[in-house]
């Protein structure tokens, strides 16, 4: 499912380093670490009526990441948030909204890999769009499995929420190809990893399982299915699945902050039947909905 251009997003405002700019005039050096290796983190977060869902433990895990990769100067975590809302008041944002929260190591005095090269601290850009949920959550989306493995923890790991996507990108390359919307990712033991863009969960005979998070992001939705299943008395269970064992699922969905909770319905040109007929990712949807105010920092 391809996103689409939204014309009210020509004239928007975006925060690049310590204010906003005309969408036209947002702009980072040729010198910053961005440009330079892709040496960033960034976090995805969506704005409910008035309240940006999850904040801090977008937060956290951003703070997180950047110390992972020894950043200097993180910025604090009140400015973080004072330039996420002054980006949304600026553009009247409070409902609809996509954010992409990037932290850059920031700028260098030359070209090159070294982070010694950067002397100007982290770079902080807060881009905010109107954009609908990215997948149809109604229909579902189609998926074939790649040839592309994840990222292992020996080779870069994957809960360091970082820029450099080419694993994942190619594996979305693949899913453009063969006309779907995404990519399964196996790990390197040839266990299912994740989609190239969100994590996974399939639900069999009423118990939903999902993959271990070694080799993908154990994602912020990720966490809040687990834990809304397990405060409803339903059984959900971590484990090593094969693709194989997704194919005869019943329900098959997919989990991200841009797409919330979005069912599979074919995967590698086999459809996801719902031989018993369950309804647990509705369930679980209709449940974290109910705690948008509850988990959503109000905008202020």
């Amino acid at each position: 499912m391809l996103q689409q251009y939204n014309p009210k997003n020509e004239n928007i405002k975006v925060w690049v380093g310590d204010r906003l700019f005309d969408r036209h005039e947002a702009k980072v050096s040729v010198f910053d670490s961005i440009v330079q290796g892709g040496d960033g983190v960034w976090e995805g977060l969506r704005v409910y009526d008035n309240h940006v869902f999850c904040l801090d433990k977008h937060l956290e895990r951003l703070e997180y990441s950047a110390k992972a990769l020894a950043f200097d100067h993180i910025p604090e975590r009140d400015y973080i948030k004072k330039a996420i809302f002054e980006t949304l008041k600026a553009n009247r944002m409070f409902n609809e909204t996509h954010i992409r929260l990037t932290l850059t190591r920031g700028e260098k005095v030359t070209s090159g890999m070294d982070p010694r090269l950067n002397s100007k601290g982290s770079n902080l850009i807060v881009l905010a769009e109107w954009k609908p949920l990215v997948y149809d959550n109604k229909n579902g989306i189609r998926v074939i499995t790649s040839a592309i493995q994840r990222n292992s923890p020996r080779h870069l790991d994957s809960k360091i929420h970082h820029n450099n996507l080419l694993n994942n990108i190619l594996a979305k390359v693949q899913a453009n190809f063969a006309g779907v919307d995404a990519a399964i990712m196996l790990d390197t033991q040839g266990f299912v990893s994740e989609l190239n863009d969100t994590n996974l969960f399939m639900v069999h005979k009423n118990v939903i399982y999902t993959p271990h998070a070694d080799a993908c992001l154990p994602g912020i939705t990720r966490g809040l299915v687990i834990e809304v299943a397990k405060a409803s008395g339903i059984d959900i269970i971590e484990k090593n699945l094969t693709v194989n064992e997704f194919y005869n699922a019943d329900e098959v969905f997919c989990t991200g902050t841009m797409g919330e909770l979005t069912p599979l319905h074919e995967i590698d040109g086999r459809p996801v039947e719902n031989k018993t007929g369950s309804n647990l990712r509705s369930l679980i949807h209709e449940k974290i909905h109910e705690k948008i105010y509850e988990l959503g920092e109000k905008i202020s």
